[in-house]
């Protein structure tokens, strides 16, 4: 019987020895770091955007939505909006090299510019840069050398006139209406100007340094061209309502070049979708969550384009959208 009660108690002080050691493992992890707490610690990801709009509210909940698919939701957010005034944009971006955040995701060319040229340490995944070569972002979309990568929207300005051909044809001038201050505009603007040349259609452009000058350089366009068309361009987008109601008094249409544009009462876009934008950056950006550098994660120019008309804006106009398919009509 005392043999029995000396071997439970052995066994007793063994069990006690075994938890204690576990316990101080699991201490010791704690401390070093490492362990199930350190791995379930998401990442913190902060959104940069000059203004808020529609489509920048698109690309950031889809960005959101597919890493938190790839994380298993651990990942947190946080916006950071300028409101429109680039100082306070500047601002932003230099306050960010101090920031405790994981990854920086500015939001198309304005924002990108601003944190690149801050020297931002955390990793920068941008959304929707129209041409980050010519922004200065990088030197080479294949090999990322400035601690930033992300997407590019091509902008089809071939289709968007041979769309605009095809709803109203007989145009023989177009306005072209965009921000002075937004590269990702004056870019598109180019581009536009380029291919209107090589067609031989007359053009005029009017630009604009902030939102409150585009209604006035909106009426300024009655009976003077026969359509306009808007680039890629946040200012003038933040202020669509005013462009349309100048062009419908004046019974010409508007061609943007994002879909947020036709839902404002523009005839017709064709873009790139501003879902699969921040998709396809969160999963660039799982990459380099996941330990790939920066450079090693090539900027991507997606060219799947979506054609996109409005009918209130076509009844308006009197004009009849194709019933093929070929477009999507919203309302």
């Amino acid at each position: 019987m005392k043999r029995n009660r000396f071997a439970a108690l052995l066994l007793s002080l063994c069990l006690l020895a075994l938890t204690a050691c576990g316990q101080n493992g699991t201490n010791n992890a704690a401390a070093d770091g490492g362990g199930a707490d350190a791995e379930d610690e998401g990442a913190k990801v902060a959104f940069v955007q000059l203004v808020d709009n529609d489509a920048f509210t698109e690309m950031i909940e889809s960005f959101q939505n597919k890493l938190t698919e790839l994380t298993g939701g651990t990942a947190t957010f946080e916006i950071l909006n300028a409101q429109g005034d680039m100082s306070t944009l500047n601002s932003i971006a230099s306050d960010l090299k101090t920031a405790d955040y994981d990854l920086i995701v500015p939001i198309v060319t304005p924002a990108t510019q601003a944190v690149v040229n801050a020297g931002v340490e955390a990793p920068v995944v941008f959304i929707s840069v129209t041409d980050p070569v010519s922004a200065g972002i990088m030197s080479d979309m294949a090999s990322p050398d400035k601690n930033a990568t992300g997407t590019s929207n091509i902008v089809p300005v071939d289709e968007i006139f041979t769309l605009a051909d095809q709803l109203t044809p007989g145009i023989e001038t177009v306005r072209i209406l965009y921000c002075s201050g937004e590269q990702n505009a004056v870019l598109t603007a180019e581009k536009a100007k380029t291919y209107l040349n090589s067609v031989n259609m007359a053009y005029e452009e009017v630009t604009v340094a902030s939102s409150n000058e585009v209604q006035q350089a909106a009426q300024s366009l009655a009976g003077r061209v026969d359509a306009i068309y808007i680039p890629i361009d946040s200012t003038v987008q933040s202020a669509m309502p005013q462009v349309v109601e100048a062009a419908n008094a004046a019974g010409i249409p508007v061609y943007g070049s994002d879909p947020v544009m036709v839902q404002s009462g523009a005839l017709a876009c064709v873009s790139v979708s501003n879902t699969q934008l921040g998709e396809r950056s969160a999963e660039m950006a799982y990459e380099i969550l996941q330990g790939a550098d920066v450079a090693d994660v090539p900027a991507e120019a997606l060219d799947e384009f979506q054609y996109v008309c409005s009918q209130s804006a076509a009844d308006t106009l009197q004009i009849t959208l194709p019933s093929d398919g070929s477009v999507t009509v919203i309302s």
